[in-house]
């Protein structure tokens, strides 16, 4: 399963007692950030933390394994979270690198500037973000204006959009969550989720209720989608009433015809150096492209 990935014996440095010091300069790795015994990293050898976005985890965490394979002397540890999360360890400096599913926004840009740290962004893939049901739901396709309104408690029914008569069941992910405020920002247009909305602690959750639950509807990263199978069924999303349903895939994705899709990206930093910037290179070369492509993501090329 995805979330044993971020468990990997290989990613567990935490003993180590260091973090965010990969790409740090050797002058900035002095003092350990903690555990009494724990060397600088320069001196125990490249270790480096990369946190937030729960919908990267297992792209970041299949990226980390080969990397590590490359560079026997290097040491990752890949950890969810959430965006929000994991751009709140960058700025207090407990990673070297944070995974986000959306754009840092003014008041962390704020928040970093005022303890002298620079994000700095990097395009590594795009994503297409799925509306799933269960398999057994007849409903399978929706429009945006659909979508909108059965979060927002408009739509309660699903004999309101051509299925049977039962509630809906509403599935989303927590606040912390990176899709949670694309998806707000994208397809809510900025309005407020019903209260109604069940609130899941990690993509796995939601795909876990949808396959159980024949009335759920929710939305995952189309990597985690492809790799449900046919535990969930993928809708048909229509940008408008008069528009074509597509189907959420990595071509229509790149074409742009999918109309629920964004950027994924790595912050750092400042410019990151040493093994940091090895990784990222890694990341968007056509080894970690490949990479890219068989968890279910799209190429940012």
């Amino acid at each position: 399963m995805i979330q044993q990935k971020m468990f990997h014996p290989a990613l567990l440095i935490l003993a180590f007692g260091v973090w965010g010091l990969a790409c740090q300069k050797p002058s900035e790795t002095s003092k350990p950030k903690s555990g009494g015994d724990a060397k600088p990293a320069q001196a125990a050898g490249k270790v480096m933390m990369i946190k937030g976005s729960d919908t990267m985890v297992h792209l970041v965490t299949a990226w980390a394994e080969v990397f590590m394979k490359k560079h026997p002397d290097v040491q990752i540890a890949v950890t969810g979270g959430g965006s929000g999360t994991g751009i709140a360890a960058l700025i207090n400096g407990q990673t070297d690198l944070c995974a986000a599913s959306r754009e840092i926004n003014e008041k962390e840009k704020k928040d970093a500037e005022a303890k002298g740290i620079h994000p700095t962004e990097f395009s590594v893939a795009r994503d297409g973000i799925a509306v799933v049901v269960n398999p057994k739901n007849p409903v399978s396709e929706l429009t945006m204006e659909q979508v909108k309104k059965i979060y927002t408690g408009a739509l309660t029914n699903w004999n309101q959009v051509g299925g049977p008569d039962a509630a809906i069941t509403v599935l989303s992910r927590e606040s912390s969550s990176g899709t949670y405020v694309f998806f707000q920002e994208h397809v809510l247009e900025k309005a407020d989720y019903s209260p109604k909305v069940r609130l899941m602690p990690a993509t796995s959750a939601i795909i876990q209720e949808t396959a159980a639950n024949a009335s759920a509807i929710g939305y995952v990263g189309l990597g985690y989608a492809a790799e449900a199978g046919d535990k969930i069924k993928m809708v048909k999303i229509k940008a408008k009433e008069d528009a074509p349903a597509v189907t959420p895939s990595e071509e229509t994705v790149k074409a742009g015809t999918y109309p629920i899709a964004r950027a994924l990206y790595l912050y750092a930093n400042g410019q990151p150096t040493g093994v940091c910037k090895e990784f990222l290179d890694f990341c968007t070369s056509p080894e970690g492209e490949k990479i890219v492509r068989e968890n279910g993501y799209v190429t940012v090329k």
